[in-house]
């Protein structure tokens, strides 16, 4: 499955631009980066990927439509999957887009 454009269009359109963002295909979506760092993907699989702060992880899972990623068997701790029916307006998925871009930029830089 391919990931879902629209959704990728509408985290473009969401996600506050800077330098340090990019755009880079991987786990068969497509991810937003920043300082080389995954926040957020229009997952291949469908629904959103986020990387989230480890202390609101357990929380964060509490909610509707939300899970762990999953990749080759293992489950991804403070990787969340969203599915597409938590995010069908466009407050809840910013929400989930400031989640990660935030976490993202706690990290340090990653080399180029």
């Amino acid at each position: 499955m391919a990931y879902d454009k629209e959704l990728a269009d509408r985290i473009r359109e969401l996600i506050e631009p800077a330098p340090d963002v990019v755009e880079k295909k991987m786990f068969g979506g497509l991810a937003f980066l920043v300082g080389g760092n995954m926040a957020v993907a229009a997952s291949g699989k469908g629904g959103l990927l986020v990387r989230v702060d480890p202390q609101e992880s357990t929380a964060l899972l509490a909610r509707d439509y939300v899970g762990t990623m999953v990749m080759g068997g293992r489950e991804m701790h403070n990787w969340l999957r969203v599915d597409g029916a938590a995010i069908t307006d466009d407050d809840a998925l910013d929400e989930w887009i400031d989640r990660g871009v935030s976490y993202a930029r706690s990290l340090p830089p990653k080399q180029k």
